[in-house]
């Protein structure tokens, strides 16, 4: 099973966090399969790769509670809530 969930980079007192694409069994800084987001908490910037991320969850991919909580600061995910059924 795929997650979506920070990878923390930088230095001592001075984390930058990635969100990545990894398998659940993976550590925190393990290997990932690809990088779909950046987020600084000093600076409170967000970069998401929108149609990387869609694609992951498209396929069943998991948000951590600390990763939901980013996109839904960054924008609103209203075709993304779980209880929403999409109808083609």
């Amino acid at each position: 099973m795929l997650k979506l969930r920070l990878k923390r980079c930088g230095r001592k007192q001075r984390a930058v966090y990635r969100i990545v694409a990894i398998d659940v069994r993976s550590r925190r800084e393990g290997k990932d399969l690809q990088k779909v987001g950046f987020y600084d908490p000093i600076k409170n910037q967000t970069y998401l790769n929108v149609p990387a991320i869609l694609y992951f969850l498209e396929r069943g991919a998991q948000l951590t509670e600390t990763v939901q909580d980013i996109f839904k600061k960054a924008w609103d995910f209203k075709e993304l809530r779980p209880n929403q059924r999409k109808f083609n």
